[in-house]
């Protein structure tokens, strides 16, 4: 009978060494290794593979013929970052930091599945099946067609699974599973990447659409090997501020749709909710103008959303000004206000600045730059931007406006929300501009911050 090896492996990145190391030489992480046992293989044992039906080949043409019809989940937002809905046999990892509503998106996912009499099965390996029942309550009515269950080893799982047959399997989470054919503990990167292969084993050979939870690591990353996430179809990430109510559901990988859609959910007290008008969420109403407050939008994938931009220059009495930035990155806002002292004029040199996205928005894309550098004129000056007014635009160290994409559609979502003035870069439409009066388009900072507060 062969004899077990030993390894350490690394559980960061999934480095493996014959003896142990204090420090990993793939990642640098330090005290990561872990020592594993890896179970013989067995030669003989079938793939999944291994069948007449998959082993012939096929034509193009021949596959085509062939339509997977997609899973409709009834969460608009959900099936919308899928590309429709989720696809039979496909293998989903959804990751997220703790607390932010993985477990709840993923249960609420199932419930409107199975109230839409398509067969669930629920696995959790963290909670109990009377606290998953009663988080089930929270969300609404359950239907007959959801079943629930605890447990932890995959074997027990796979075989409960194959026994109700269900076209939906929910895994939460897949650090807490482990396979019995290894001797380590359930969530080190042997067990993770085994318990994931068997999974998709499972999800190609019965056609039952897998999903499964990820934790992620204090980097934001999903935690365990790179492999897995190489290895699942979709990815989804789902980010959020816990001090704010509203959550974005991205896709990094769909190999079944486009990776430039986002969803958008409001956490409220039965659960998440969708957001048909995510715009409200990050625009305060206000009855008159104040100074600082300019309105802009970003793009959340293919989706423009706007959002206010807040800024407050004030006197301060000591040597050296504070800066501080809130949800906009902090060097562009210190590459604004030295653009803004060398090509306006304006001395920032004893004025403390602050800036920040209102609602807990993080914008990273430099489309809002202009509306960031308006903010804080109309602070610095203490004058309101009119109402109505909408800006948009990238700012260059030489004080000239630079073009950002998909303009005219963030444009469009402003009109319908009533704002009739819009200031956009020079060359901006490049295909001539749309039918949209209020478009100004500005070259430089100048020309912009005048058309910003020019009330006509």
């Amino acid at each position: 009978m062969a004899k077990n090896a030993v390894k350490f492996v690394c559980q960061h990145c999934g480095y493996a060494s014959v003896k142990w190391l204090g420090r990993c030489p793939e990642c640098g992480s330090w005290d990561s290794f872990v020592e594993e046992v890896s179970a013989p293989v067995d030669k003989h044992r079938p793939s999944y593979l291994a069948t007449k039906e998959h082993t012939v080949p096929k034509t193009i043409s021949q596959v085509a013929r062939v339509h997977l019809q997609r899973m409709t989940t009834g969460i608009h937002e959900f099936d919308r970052v899928l590309g429709g809905g989720i696809v039979p046999g496909s293998l989903i990892l959804l990751g997220g930091a703790p607390g932010i509503g993985k477990s709840t998106i993923t249960l609420d996912v199932s419930m409107k599945a199975a109230a839409r009499g398509i067969p669930v099965l629920y696995v959790s390996g963290e909670e109990s099946e009377a606290q998953t029942a009663m988080r089930a309550e929270r969300l609404g009515k359950a239907s007959d067609c959801l079943k629930i269950m605890t447990a932890t080893e995959l074997g027990t799982i796979l075989v409960q699974a194959r026994q109700a047959k269900p076209q939906l399997l929910v895994i939460d989470s897949i650090q807490t599973m482990y396979n019995s054919e290894l001797e380590t503990a359930a969530g080190s990167v042997g067990q993770v990447r085994e318990c994931t292969a068997k999974l998709l084993n499972f999800a190609k050979d019965t056609n039952i659409a897998v999903i499964i939870i990820g934790h992620v690591t204090k980097e934001g990353n999903i935690a365990g090997p790179r492999l897995l996430e190489h290895m699942v179809d979709v990815v989804l990430q789902f980010e959020g501020d816990r001090s704010y109510t509203y959550r974005v559901l991205r896709a990094l990988k769909n190999r079944f749709g486009a990776t430039s859609e986002s969803g958008i959910f409001s956490m409220e007290a039965e659960g998440l909710k969708e957001v048909s008008n995510p715009s409200g969420l990050f625009l305060e109403t206000k009855e008159n103008p104040v100074p600082g407050s300019v309105i802009t939008a970003v793009m959340e994938g293919n989706r423009p959303i706007l959002t206010e931009i807040q800024a407050l220059a004030s006197h301060t009495p000591f040597g050296m000004p504070r800066r501080t930035a809130v949800g906009v990155d902090y060097n562009r806002v210190n590459m604004l206000i030295a653009v803004l002292e060398k090509h306006m004029g304006m001395n920032f040199g004893d004025q403390d600045a602050y800036v920040s996205a209102v609602g807990g928005m993080r914008i990273t894309e430099p489309a809002a730059d202009l509306a960031i550098l308006g903010a804080l004129v109309s602070s610095y000056r203490n004058r309101p931007v009119p109402s109505g007014v909408f800006c948009v635009g990238e700012v260059g160290l030489t004080g000239e406006l630079r073009r950002v994409g998909l303009v005219e559609r963030r444009i469009r979502e402003a009109v319908q929300l009533g704002f009739h003035k819009f200031i956009v870069p020079r060359g901006s439409f490049p295909g001539g501009t749309p039918d949209i009066k209020g478009i100004i388009e500005a070259g430089t900072v100048g020309a912009a911050v005048t058309a910003l507060f020019d009330a006509e």
